[in-house]
Parts: structure tokens; C-alpha cells; sequence
């Protein structure tokens, strides 16, 4: 197959390319570069790197001939960037992914994948997360995720494109930037850890969070382009597991043969306390089940 990979110099996106490629299939990556970077891709003869934005509709019209599969990951992901942006970040999370979705359609695409979020959860306290609960949208950035969903969805039943929306939870793995201003919390404290520096904890440390490996999310991704049943679904991609921040600090201090304890300070106004995931939609309509467990995991990372 060909595949169009957006966002594919990133961390989740670089990932999905890599595994296209030792597949056999071939490959376009459209990225704008503003947070990915070209050393997450490698020298291929069936990768093609196109730079450019998707809320310019010729550049990704030009990015869609010929293409069989789209796994759309670009965004801007900073939830702080779309409040402070709304409008701005609105033409690339949602615009971009309208571009996207009409372009497929025109080029008759046999499958859209799209990249949605737990965002859209909010601070709804019932866990585990089930897909059937209502969106609870506290940012732009889960706004623009929703209306990106309802989008897919139309186009499925609308235009007959298929799509598939899966919505991440705590991704954590290799790539994923340290330094940017919405990595995860797993890169962050190895990153310190590695540097022999005290990790800092919000809160007193016993909220709790949803955390899967990136090599479990390209293996729903590959899932959601090839199971027959799934089309015009939406899925939770998580572990369903609840970890607390001090139980990943511990676990990776003891990775890492040291003993550090945290800094705490006070909780920021807007965090969530809990998350975890229900995936048994998951399991049973993407034949999708996690198998990198978090030690194992964090062992790969480290």
C-alpha cells in the first residue's frame, strides 16, 4: 500500500513510518517541522518527506495522489497553545483535518486514521473512560479533537470514506521530546532521572494515569487500517490500567539504580485527578489488546 503519514517527523507518527516501511509499503510523510524533526526519519527509498501545513488545502491535495491509507497525527498539541490560540490552532486541528478528510474522499482513500484524544474525556469523574460517555471539551484543543471525530463520522456515513478514530491516552517511548512543553510525564522524569536530577511532582503525587507504549499505539493503528469491522468507529487506546505518578517514580528509580525522591508542589488548577480506560470496544471490534506492560516498557525506553 501507499501510505500518507501527517506529522510523521513526530513522536507517534515517526513510529507509524517506521513500521510502514519495514512492512514493505510506501511511504509520504507531510510535516511542518514545528515540533517534529527529520532525525526521527530515516534513508528509505519508499519514503518521500514532503514539508508543509495542512491547513494549506493545495499542499495536501498535492500530498494525496495515489494514496491508499491516511494516518493523520499532525496537530498543534499544546493544550495551553490552542487557549491561547484559538483561532489559530483551530485551522490546523480541525481545518487541517477537514482538508484531509476531503482530499481522501476525492482520491477515494481506502481508510482515514485519525488521531483523537482522552481530552475529550475532561475532568467527567466516572472511570473507567468508556467511549458511550458524553464529551466533556475543556480546551480548544479537545473542541477541535471532537469536531475532527464528528467529521471522520460524517464522511464514513455521508461519502462512504472509511475512517477510524482512536483516542490516545498517556502514550509514552522513544522520540518523545523531553524539552517540548507538552511531553508526557514519563520523559520528562527519565530525562531528569538520566541527569541525576530531582523530578518535580504537582499534587501530592497519587493521581493517577493511563499509560501505553508507542509500539502498542502503531500496533492499533496498523489494526485500524486492516480490520474490516471498524470502520466509522471510534476506540480508547490504553493499557486500562490506573498508575499513580509516585508508583512511576519508584518503578523508574528502580530502573535506573537510584534514590531520588520527588519535589513536590502544588497541584495545577485544571489537572485531573484520575484516568484510566475501558478498552474492550477496542479488543473486540479493532482486535486490538496492549502487550508492553509498564516496566517493560520503561525498560525499552530507558
Amino acid at each position: 500500500m501507499k501510505a500518507l503519514v501527517t506529522g510523521g517527523a513526530g513522536f507517534i507518527g515517526s513510529h507509524i513510518v517506521e513500521r510502514l516501511l519495514n512492512d514493505g509499503h510506501e511511504v509520504v510523510v507531510l510535516d511542518d517541522f514545528s515540533t517534529g524533526h527529520r532525525h526521527n526519519l530515516p534513508e528509505h527509498s519508499s519514503l518521500s518527506i514532503i514539508e508543509g501545513d495542512i491547513s494549506n488545502y493545495d499542499t495536501v491535495k498535492q500530498c494525496m495522489s495515489g494514496i491508499d491509507w491516511v494516518f493523520h497525527k499532525a496537530a498543534v498539541a499544546s493544550v495551553p497553545r490552542t487557549v491561547n490560540d484559538p483561532v489559530g490552532s483551530s485551522l490546523i486541528n480541525y481545518l487541517g483535518t477537514l482538508h484531509l478528510l476531503e482530499a481522501a474522499r476525492q482520491n477515494k482513500v481506502k481508510r482515514f486514521v485519525f488521531a483523537s484524544s482522552a481530552a475529550l474525556y475532561g475532568d467527567e469523574p466516572t472511570l473507567p473512560k468508556l467511549e458511550t460517555m458524553c464529551p466533556v471539551t475543556l480546551s480548544p484543543y479537545a473542541v477541535d479533537k471532537l469536531a475532527s471525530e464528528s467529521a471522520c463520522g460524517m464522511y464514513s456515513r455521508l461519502y462512504g470514506l472509511e475512517t477510524v478514530c482512536l483516542r490516545y491516552f498517556n502514550v509514552y517511548g522513544p522520540r518523545q521530546d523531553p524539552s517540548s512543553p507538552y511531553s508526557g510525564v514519563i520523559s520528562i522524569f527519565t530525562n531528569k532521572l538520566s541527569h541525576n536530577e530531582i523530578p518535580t511532582i504537582y499534587g501530592d503525587g497519587e493521581q493517577t494515569r493511563d499509560f501505553v507504549f508507542v509500539s502498542d499505539v502503531v500496533e492499533a493503528n496498523m489494526k485500524a487500517v486492516t480490520e474490516k469491522a471498524c470502520s466509522g468507529q471510534f476506540f480508547n487506546i490504553a493499557c486500562a490500567n490506573k498508575i499513580s505518578l509516585n508508583h512511576l517514580l519508584k518503578t523508574l528509580c528502580e530502573l535506573y539504580e537510584v534514590e531520588l525522591n520527588a519535589r513536590y508542589e502544588e497541584a495545577r488548577q485544571g489537572d485531573i485527578k484520575h484516568s484510566y480506560a475501558n478498552i474492550d470496544k477496542a479488543r473486540t471490534l479493532l482486535n486490538w489488546s496492549p502487550s508492553i506492560d509498564l516496566k517493560e516498557g520503561l525498560s525499552r525506553l530507558i
